[in-house]
């Protein structure tokens, strides 16, 4: 990740293990989480904690974390694959929310979680015409999130949302928090019961152990040496086709740039915003308790050059086309905001992992009897992942892969 405000929280570092009997690819969000759950799975189940090691490539939560509509995906799902899905799909987000909140206050962590709202601003006039008629279509439908949205258009549009220009905007209640803080308080637990956590060790293949290939182990590969285990999960995001290789052009790596920003006499909000400006032209705002915003976007400037961002796994330079592109913004667009001296701080890329279907894929890997898979967000991990994991981490625990919390397209099948 090139340039984060991210300070690298060291973690002890064990002899890698030879042998394990879970290996997780993967320590940013998905592989915290996933580690977390099938920790919270033996608990309660009162087994033994099997033995885990999580390999990643470079530090601990070095991945993107992206942000998107958490309400309105409901609309196009019910034109696409009908209401069941569709409420499958909005409930299961709705939940995220108290999952992580009770997280937060059962193990006490410090990740500046605070209840707030969403205002979802539209900027030019197609816009607002889509998201009047979305809303209308799933409180038709009688998709249970619909009635946590207060639409409002016109006028009032920019009184409510304080945004120059609003068209219209939907206000609607969730959560932030600071990822980075939450994943490394996640790992912290998980090496406190002893998972064994190696970063700085890239995984280069996985592979069937030989002359037993029958034998339903893999060898884990890395600079370092070789790793035997039953079971590898992976929590790669984009990277995963390099690992999976039948998941390429299944799951794109697509780079992203996200800045935070600061001034002396910046107002302070509690509300987070997306930012439409067109149908490929959005930004998402969150505001940090400490007083500066972070500013994820700037597709305006660099979405037509392909080469920049689409399939670009490394995250190790900035997106030169838009590296201005948030100097100034909360001046040009936030009421109140003209005289905050509010500037770019620190800007960074990250590569998130964008499906070819837009669901994620989540599910033990087809033909690896062993491997499971629980990546490809497109942008919209935060409100899917947490409970994704719990998932991934319940029928690796129990064994029982038919009877569990998650929606029917997540599922990775052989046609899909």
């Amino acid at each position: 990740m090139s340039s984060s405000l991210h300070a690298s929280k060291p973690f002890p570092v064990a002899n890698l293990l030879a042998e394990a009997d879970i290996v997780v690819v993967g320590a940013g969000y998905v592989g915290a989480s996933v580690v977390h759950h099938l920790i919270e799975e033996c608990v309660r189940a009162n087994r033994p904690i099997p033995s885990i090691l999580i390999l990643e490539a470079r530090e601990a939560c070095s991945g993107a974390t992206g942000r998107n509509d958490p309400l309105l995906r409901a609309a196009s799902l019910l034109e696409t694959h009908g209401k069941a899905v569709a409420e499958q799909v909005a409930s299961f987000e709705a939940r995220q929310v108290d999952s992580i909140k009770e997280l937060v206050a059962r193990e006490h962590i410090d990740c500046d979680f605070e209840e707030t709202r969403v205002v979802d601003v539209c900027l030019y006039p197609e816009c607002r015409n889509k998201m009047g008629a979305k809303i209308e279509k799933i409180a038709e439908a009688g998709i249970s999130t619909a009635k946590m949205i207060k639409y409002v258009s016109g006028v009032q549009a920019e009184e409510v949302s304080g945004v120059r220009g609003a068209m219209s905007c939907h206000v609607y209640n969730a959560a932030r928090l600071s990822p980075y803080r939450l994943i490394t308080r996640l790992l912290e637990k998980t090496v406190a019961h002893g998972v064994n956590l190696q970063t700085f060790t890239p995984v280069n293949e996985v592979r069937t152990v030989v002359p037993d290939p029958g034998s339903h182990s893999w060898l884990v590969d890395t600079p370092r040496s070789s790793v035997k285990t039953k079971v590898v999960i992976h929590a790669t995001s984009g990277y995963t086709a390099a690992l999976v290789p039948e998941m390429k052009d299944k799951i794109v790596p697509v780079r992203g740039m996200v800045a935070r920003l600061a001034g002396s006499k910046a107002p302070r909000t509690k509300d987070s915003y997306m930012m439409r400006f067109s149908d490929y032209e959005y930004d998402y705002m969150i505001p940090r308790l400490v007083g500066s915003v972070m500013l994820g976007g700037g597709r305006r400037d660099y979405y037509k050059n392909l080469d920049d961002w689409f399939d670009v796994s490394d995250d190790s330079e900035l997106i030169e086309g838009a590296r201005g592109y948030f100097d100034g913004y909360m001046q040009r667009h936030f009421h109140g905001w003209e005289d905050s001296g509010s500037r770019t701080k620190e800007i960074w890329t990250g590569a998130m992992g964008y499906s070819n279907d837009k669901f994620p894929y989540v599910d033990a890997i087809p033909g690896k009897p062993g491997q499971y898979i629980c990546a490809g967000f497109t942008g919209h991990g935060m409100p899917q992942i947490f409970l994704s994991a719990k998932a991934v981490a319940s029928m690796i625990i129990t064994g029982d892969s038919e009877n569990l919390d998650l929606p029917a397209p997540y599922r990775t099948t052989k046609e899909r």
